[in-house]
């Protein structure tokens, strides 16, 4: 408790914090790390977990990682679970026939954290741009640039609709109206994310959108638009309590 309060203290955190005596907890979730030796030093450990709950206690999710240093940001998980717009970081890029929107789930990041990235597509009154699986046209496809400072995951694309077009007797998949793609990313260590780094040391994580969007009477060319989203690089917090609340070495 005394380590948690001095950890708690320093970094400002008003919310409350458990010490897990005896990892009880833990072993009621079903989480305890029972593949540490009792002699190391991480014994006692959790497998990396978010539980999100509702307000009567019942959990509602559950996101495991494989590793403890890879977490995913709560913005990001609101979003997917419960179409939260994510908003930091946001910025509106210059697209022909679509307005467009990027934002990310944190504005600030740390080597090996995984966060979520959107980009919003406002299409006016009576256009469409192709969903995924058509077929003789251009489908919407969001692409992101190599890097050894990220690792992008695959891209979530909501349920699309059907459009018949009467004039040619063809069914297509297509999105209308506003549309909103979402996926994640893994930063790398923080070598290779300072490594990455502009002279004004921010992260800019790059990637492309390509469309075509078709109103009643035209096709339109497909477009390639660059997408961005400019963060800023956090260290992890590495400053240890002071000797007198840190638990002895084990034998």
């Amino acid at each position: 408790m005394e380590i948690l309060k001095h950890f708690s203290d320093r970094r400002k955190i008003r919310f409350p914090l458990l010490s897990d005596v005896d990892s009880k907890v833990i072993r009621a979730f079903g989480i305890f790390n029972e593949a540490v030796p009792a002699t190391n030093a991480f014994y006692g450990i959790p497998h990396p977990v978010t539980f999100l709950t509702d307000r009567a206690g019942r959990v509602k999710s559950k996101y495991f990682e494989e590793d403890y240093r890879e977490r995913q940001t709560l913005a990001g998980l609101l979003a997917k679970d419960y179409n939260v717009s994510p908003g930091a970081a946001r910025e509106t890029p210059q697209a022909k026939h679509v307005k467009l929107a990027t934002a990310a789930s944190s504005a600030t990041v740390r080597g090996g954290q995984r966060m979520l990235l959107s980009v919003e597509v406002e299409m006016p009154k009576g256009f469409h741009v192709y969903a995924p699986g058509t077929e003789g046209y251009v489908a919407i496809d969001w692409s992101m640039n190599a890097s050894d400072a990220w690792k992008a995951h695959a891209v979530s694309y909501p349920k699309s609709r059907i459009l018949y077009m009467k004039a040619i007797d063809e069914k297509v998949p297509v999105y209308e109206g506003k549309l909103r793609l979402i996926r994640d990313i893994t930063l790398g260590p923080d070598k290779a994310v300072r490594a990455a780094l502009t002279a004004s040391n921010e992260l800019v994580v790059e990637g492309t959108l390509r469309y075509q969007t078709c109103d009643d009477r035209i096709c339109y060319p497909p477009e390639k638009v660059p997408v961005k989203w400019t963060l800023a690089l956090e260290r992890h917090d590495s400053e240890r309590v002071p000797n007198e609340l840190r638990r002895p070495a084990r034998q």
